[in-house]
């Protein structure tokens, strides 16, 4: 996009096209890799076929079932253009930060699980099917609870680092950093239904996601009218992450109705051991943290440095006290290892 804007009409098109050409060169990559596993596709044109069939009637309602979070967004930008000028992009520039982690994570843990479980299902393994579950969502609090805090806590050094320049203003950090925090509360139950959705996918379940995503989308659409009377941009962000909750709570009870799913022992002390972990983090990021003077009238260096340095201090800081309290990271990269 950079090398592209200077060359055309309207340089924000550059964009566009850099996403396109970046989406092309991603699925070209792949092709090298499925040749050597003799698994490359021959596409053919097959749309009676009753397999295809099938695939299509579930796969409909499974896009919409995990999807529900960016439509709410989308609501979110719609509502956000009756508000005052650079509300929309105050919402963007938040939900951006906030889809960095939830596409990394939440959609690679989505991504290992679902064979597995479908793989589980087809042999009738109940308490693996189970098992997997629960690794994975064990896996949610040990990657979501530090970006949460991280997100939330370092929302205006992140838009003041990465946003603020040219046109983009100390206030629309300010602005854009309160729908953060509001957007960040819902990052962990956003990464729970990328992972608890392929629970009822694997069982060729389609429709219940799709209904507990209506009821969610109703709710934001509630809670957006409501919030934001009273709190603008905020109140929408805050509405989404608030139906994220009752989505994930949902899918959550569906799978223990169906009992899919039973967790496994040792929730308590888990919960406990990423106490400290969390608070460690949390109290570095108080006690080093500058003030907004720092970060605005900084240079982009000056920025980046500091910004790099606290990330940097809190992972470390993080992963050392797991391992403190009994949680190592390279032994749990299967899911046949019990987190506790």
């Amino acid at each position: 996009a950079v090398w592209l804007s200077p060359h055309l009409a309207e340089p924000v098109t550059a964009l566009a096209w850099g996403v396109f050409i970046g989406g092309v060169v991603q699925l070209l990559f792949q092709i090298p890799f499925l040749i050597k596993i003799g698994q490359l596709p021959k596409p053919r044109w097959g749309w009676k076929d009753s397999g295809v069939q099938k695939i299509l009637k579930l796969m409909i309602p499974a896009m919409f079932g995990v999807s529900v979070a960016q439509i709410n967004l989308l609501l979110d930008t719609l509502l956000a253009s009756f508000l005052v000028t650079g509300s929309i992009s105050w919402l963007y520039y938040s939900d951006r930060l906030v889809e960095f982690p939830l596409g990394v994570f939440g959609i690679a843990l989505s991504t290992v699980i679902l064979p597995s479980l479908s793989k589980k299902h087809a042999s009738a393994s109940k308490s693996e099917f189970s098992h997997t579950i629960d690794w994975a969502l064990r896996w949610v609090f040990i990657i979501a609870t530090p970006a949460t805090i991280g997100l939330a806590w370092l929302a205006e050094p992140l838009l003041v680092t990465l946003f603020q320049y040219g046109e983009f203003t100390p206030q629309d950090a300010h602005k854009a950093s309160l729908s953060l925090m509001a957007y960040s509360l819902g990052l962990l139950p956003f990464i729970f239904i990328k992972v608890l959705a392929p629970g009822y996918f694997a069982r060729q379940d389609t429709k219940t996601p799709v209904k507990i995503g209506i009821i969610a989308m109703v709710t934001n659409m509630i809670l957006n009218i409501i919030l934001m009377i009273h709190y603008a941009h905020v109140g929408l962000a805050l509405a989404t992450s608030l139906s994220a909750i009752l989505n994930a709570g949902l899918l959550y009870l569906g799978l223990r109705k169906l009992k899919v799913y039973q967790p496994d022992t040792g929730w308590g002390k888990f919960i406990i051991k990423l106490l400290l972990p969390n608070s460690g983090l949390l109290l570095l990021l108080f006690w080093l943290t500058p003030d907004s003077a720092a970060w605005i009238n900084g240079t982009v260096w000056q920025r980046s440095g500091m910004l790099f340095g606290l990330i940097a201090g809190a992972m470390a800081v993080y992963f050392t006290l797991l391992t403190i309290v009994g949680i190592n990271i390279k032994s749990l990269l299967k899911p046949n290892k019990v987190i506790t």
